[in-house]
């Protein structure tokens, strides 16, 4: 596999293609968002073993998402709830979600690498927490926190393009991990400005919630005004990984038949 290299400019580039993948078939799109919310809810009522469930299935849905994406560039349309029927490929489901428990188990891995060293401050902290002051605990929380955060980065660079070349390319999951890695680290600028033009987008839904508010609004119909933009910025976020991938690795292959369109 040969990735290339892209300025940081494509960063901003990534999340145009995927507002115009997005607008050429916004309903599907939108569809499959709420979808995903759906799973997200569905996985938190069953706390603590749903969430590790669906960052378990991550895998799984980003494959299906990037089908979804392949299939709206194509020009065939995307019936959401048809996605499903790309895991059936052979031996597909098995290595996504072998790759899914291996991403649950190296996120747990990351914090307690990182919380462990600081449990001593952590816990004085805690002894000494009051509702009228949680400064210490902010404080001690500070330092593990960013270093969960680099390596969650980490992580995150290793899975990011994984799912895609196992589907897609048949890799085995290591040889996934590792080409993921080395595309990430080679456009680390790229997936910089990439992650800040999402930041900026998600702080311009926080700030439209909160006008809303400030204006006399509750929080109750202001949350279900926001809720469909939220939704929509979702949509378009995942049809933007798909150019993350094309403009590194090139089109994907041809479509084996159940693809979802």
């Amino acid at each position: 596999m040969q990735a290339a290299s892209l300025a940081p400019g494509a960063g901003w580039q990534w999340v145009r293609d995927g507002l115009a993948l997005f607008r050429l078939q916004p309903m599907a799109m939108f569809t499959w968002a709420l979808t995903v919310g759906f799973m997200v809810l569905v996985a938190s009522i069953l706390a603590p073993i749903g969430p590790l469930l669906f960052v378990a299935g991550m895998p799984a849905i980003t494959v299906m998402t990037l089908e979804a994406c392949r299939a709206i560039e194509q020009g065939h349309t995307v019936l959401p709830l048809r996605l499903f029927g790309v895991l059936k490929a052979p031996g597909l489901f098995k290595k996504l979600a072998a790759m899914g428990v291996l991403y649950v188990a190296a996120v747990l891995v990351a914090g307690l690498a990182a919380f462990l060293p600081f449990a001593d401050g952590l816990s004085e902290a805690m002894s000494g927490l009051s509702s009228d002051d949680v400064g210490a605990v902010l404080a001690a929380m500070r330092a593990p926190i960013a270093l969960f955060g680099i390596f969650y980065v980490i992580i995150a660079g290793l899975f990011w393009h994984a799912p895609a070349l196992v589907a897609w390319h048949r890799l085995g999951i290591r040889k996934a991990l590792f080409f993921s890695g080395i595309a990430c680290w080679r456009n680390k600028g790229a997936f910089l400005m990439y992650g800040a033009t999402w930041l900026l987008v998600v702080l311009a839904l926080e700030l439209g919630g909160s006008l809303l508010e400030a204006v006399g609004m509750s929080p109750t119909i202001s949350g279900l005004i926001q809720m469909p933009f939220n939704f929509a910025a979702a949509a378009v976020l995942y049809c933007s990984f798909y150019p993350t991938y094309t403009s590194v690795f090139g089109p994907p292959p041809a479509p084996a038949s159940g693809n979802g369109s």
